[in-house]
């Protein structure tokens, strides 16, 4: 793929066109005038953006809790909660300005759906060798599951079950199943869900699965009944997961029964804070590296379940969030030649 960064593509900068929510359920591109670059900035083209269905949904669907606006304020979002708001977090562009030995250099950064933007030099992240811009729209999604990952404490030799196959929890059962000698089973009620956990080299079940007792169980299905079913299948003193964010539904959980004589362990996992145990070593920078560098296997791109143009996006969007069969679904902003 090469890339058009002549003259003609300079001249577009200027302005710019982002995906906006000004209400509940509506979204629409607005156009706007880039201010000029000061010191310590570059001008990121876009190339791709990545949908997460999961977050985007509640957000679009003005669902996100008053006392998480602070919270689920994205980097570089627009606006504020609840509306109107310009979200999103899964970018990849190309440096078209700003320091010279980055110019040229396909990057990440953690920004909203739109064509051309300036950021500190600090907020993007070099792809590294071997990862396709492309595939690079999963690195909010990888840099989850690692956290996850590191949350769970899954050592080698455990048994894992994921619950919810989905991008997060794909990639969780992906991470879980590199430990030397695990046994790692995902879980999701689709059936359909199987081609993709074959593609990933992943032991798949629709939610029959035969009652043996996992030493670790991840719930990133987004469903209070998936957490229930992990409680029934955590071993004795087995560490339970809840990855999944609810916004602003309540939970309802049946603590009876041999909860307390396993004495389970539920832990939250959110990817805002580094685990404890890793945060004096890890950075957010080390963290989202790493992820990058975990995207470089071609079986991942089985995790894209679509793709749109941008011009076509704000017509688009509603029924890409609307589709349950939504894994990532990537942005092309067509800068290709």
């Amino acid at each position: 793929m090469s890339l058009n960064t002549g003259a003609a593509g300079m001249a577009q900068t200027s302005k710019s066109r982002a995906l906006w929510f000004p209400a509940a359920g509506t979204c629409e591109l607005r156009d706007d005038t880039l201010p000029s670059m000061v010191d310590g900035e570059v001008r990121v083209r876009m190339l791709f953006s990545g949908i997460s269905r999961g977050t985007e949904n509640l957000v679009f669907a003005g669902r996100v809790p008053s006392s998480e606006f602070d919270r689920m304020r994205g980097p570089h979002m627009g606006g504020e909660f609840p509306f109107p708001v310009k979200y999103g977090y899964s970018a990849v562009g190309q440096i078209e300005a700003g320091r010279a030995d980055l110019v040229g250099k396909a990057v990440f950064c953690l920004h909203p759906h739109q064509d051309f933007f300036n950021v500190s030099q600090a907020a993007v992240t070099v792809l590294p060798v071997g990862l396709p811009p492309a595939r690079a729209v999963l690195a909010a999604n990888m840099e989850t599951a690692l956290n996850i990952v590191w949350d769970a404490g899954i050592l080698p030799g455990d048994r894992v079950a994921v619950f919810g196959a989905g991008v997060v929890g794909s990639l969780v059962a992906y991470l879980a199943s590199q430990i030397i000698g695990t046994d790692v089973l995902l879980i999701d009620r689709n059936p359909a869900r199987k081609v993709l956990a074959d593609r990933l080299g992943l032991n798949f079940d629709a939610g029959q699965e035969d009652a043996f007792e996992f030493d670790v169980a991840v719930n990133a299905s987004g469903s209070a009944e998936a957490l229930a079913r992990a409680i029934e299948l955590a071993g004795q003193e087995a560490r339970i997961v809840e990855a999944s964010w609810y916004g602003d539904r309540p939970v309802s959980l049946l603590l009876g029964g041999a909860f307390h004589a396993r004495r389970l362990t539920i832990v939250s996992s959110q990817v805002g804070s580094v685990p404890p145990a890793r945060r004096a070593r890890w950075t957010y920078a080390r963290r989202l590296a790493k992820a990058l560098e975990l995207l470089r296997d071609d079986r991942l791109d089985a995790l894209i379940s679509g793709e749109t143009g941008f011009a076509d996006l704000a017509t688009a969007y509603p029924a890409i969030l609307a589709d349950p069969q939504t894994l990532c679904h990537r942005i092309c902003y067509q800068y290709q030649t």
